[in-house]
């Protein structure tokens, strides 16, 4: 966290005040959604209102000081801004040139419900590990997934669920993600110890993962592959888009240079290039390539033909005058739509709803860092605990909380990380341990929650609200669990030496 210019002159909260704040967004945040089925932007907008007027008045905060820990907070979210307004540009023109049209026809040749999700889970670790990020991995290998997983009859909520949880194992064990190198900074240790500490606990995580995918799969199998619609669905993209292997020349692109260590915005525009030149060279013109890039793609052919889907005869009639013959009407009718609903997205205005729910979330979270509110009450909850146990329970708590209350996953690194980094040197444990139960809960939990920079941004990419793909992101509450558990048995964990290294037991070592 970057130092602040302006002396806190104010008092700190006291923990009766810290809670009022945190119960009262909470109460707006619930009434909003629940009650008036709003938006969280404003009750987030609000609850920062109230905390900084609370601040001003009852704690005497100068206004410069809240001003600063708001305009902090956005800055460290600014990247993430950037990079969402890219992958909008990256999506639409994805589908525009065909790239994503591109990997659904070919999946959902060669993929069957049966080994689906185990497939997806395998595919989205390996780019995200490839390239450090789960959004960039969600939002393009992992839309493409969405459209196969819908043309086998797979629920889209479990799709993305798995989708996730495949995304954010490669992400948290990838030495090229931002939040991989973020967590054993604020810990005090390097790099590759941090991914060796947590392969303890999200290494048996994953295989339970794999293993409820592989029985989900079980589940659709026993079903009847609809045959009929899958046929409709590649008839339909061939007809609308140039389905060929060269579209998967921008993913290669962007895989290669995160793989190079390049930079993730470079990287990703990298593809938006690519792509929209081979856009062009297919025919697409400059003024629809600029329209894809702004708006996002809208469906040409099956934009048309949904004209006619209340209208049997005629859908029939203008399926056959694009050339498309040999499609049952269901068929037909069940491609149109889910093609529609799947590919009209994608632009650079179409992460603006996120973008100010991020504001928002920011906003509100740089008063409760700056002034304290957060910090005081985890504080007083936690400040007895001592055992490795309690120490990373209260961890994940904290992780969780700063999620909750701050909308961004860095926050939730920096935070608990300052906190706690000296009570685990004081309980005798390696700040690697501290490191991985930063990861295992402040990455992993981010996604979870709606208004997180994360939630909103996997809802937007993926089409699917927050609170449906919950019950399915396996990995990302279960690695918290699976910690937790772990530590309290004694498994992995980690005892500082005089030496500066460290050397793992169930009981911390006499000799240490």
């Amino acid at each position: 966290m970057s130092e602040y210019k302006h002396e806190n002159t104010g008092r700190k909260p006291n923990i009766f005040e810290s809670i009022f704040i945190l119960a009262f967004v909470a109460c707006l945040i619930l009434a909003a959604v629940i009650i008036f089925e709003q938006d969280v932007h404003i009750p987030l907008a609000i609850s920062a209102a109230v905390a900084a007027i609370m601040s001003m008045l009852f704690l005497k905060t100068k206004w410069a000081v809240i001003e600063e820990g708001i305009l902090t907070s956005i800055m460290m979210g600014m990247q993430a801004c950037l990079i969402l307004y890219t992958v909008g540009m990256l999506i639409g023109t994805w589908i525009q040139s065909g790239t994503v049209p591109t990997m659904i026809y070919y999946g959902l040749s060669v993929l069957s419900p049966s080994i689906f999700l185990v497939a997806t889970i395998l595919i989205c670790s390996v780019v995200a590990l490839a390239t450090g990020t789960s959004w960039g991995t969600s939002g393009t290998v992992g839309l493409a997934l969405m459209g196969i997983g819908a043309g086998l009859g797979i629920p889209a909520p479990l799709c993305a669920g798995f989708v996730i949880s495949g995304a954010y194992f490669g992400d948290k064990m990838s030495p090229l993600s931002d939040t991989t190198n973020l967590a054993p900074a604020m810990a005090g240790t390097d790099l590759f110890q941090h991914i060796r500490a947590m392969a303890w606990t999200t290494g048996p995580t994953y295989v339970i993962v794999l293993v409820i995918a592989g029985v989900f799969g079980m589940k659709y199998s026993g079903g009847t592959l609809d045959a009929e619609k899958i046929e409709a669905i590649k008839v339909l993209l061939q007809a609308e888009f140039p389905v060929s292997i060269i579209g998967l020349l921008p993913p290669v692109v962007v895989i290669g240079l995160a793989a190079s260590k390049k930079p993730a915005i470079p990287s990703i525009f990298a593809g938006v290039i690519v792509s929209a030149i081979l856009g062009m060279i297919y025919g697409v013109g400059l003024g629809d390539t600029l329209y894809a890039l702004q708006e996002g793609y809208s469906p040409l052919l099956t934009g048309d033909l949904a004209e006619f889907l209340e209208d049997t005869p005629a859908l029939m009639a203008a399926l056959s005058d694009a050339g498309i013959t040999g499609l049952t009407p269901d068929a037909a009718i069940s491609a149109i739509e889910t093609l529609n609903e799947l590919l009209a997205r994608g632009g650079l205005q179409s992460m603006n709803w996120t973008i100010s729910l991020i504001l928002c979330a920011l906003t509100f979270g740089g008063i409760l860092e700056r002034v304290g509110y957060l910090e005081v009450l985890l504080d007083t909850l936690l400040k007895n605990v001592r055992s490795p146990g309690g120490l990373t329970t209260s961890v994940v708590i904290s992780c969780i909380a700063s999620n909750l209350f701050t909308g961004d996953q860095y926050i939730s690194l920096v935070l608990p990380g300052r906190m706690f980094k000296d009570r685990f040197a004081e309980a005798g444990l390696h700040p690697r341990m501290l490191s991985r139960s930063l990861e295992d809960s402040g990455t992993l939990t981010s996604v979870l929650i709606p208004w997180n920079t994360c939630g909103a941004y996997h809802t937007t990419a993926l089409g699917v609200p927050t609170i449906e793909y919950i019950p399915y992101a396996f990995l990302n509450w279960l690695n918290p669990i699976v910690a937790i558990v772990m530590t309290y048995m004694g498994i992995g964990i980690s005892w500082a030496t005089k030496d500066g290294g460290f050397v793992i037991s169930r009981t911390k070592p006499t000799d240490v």
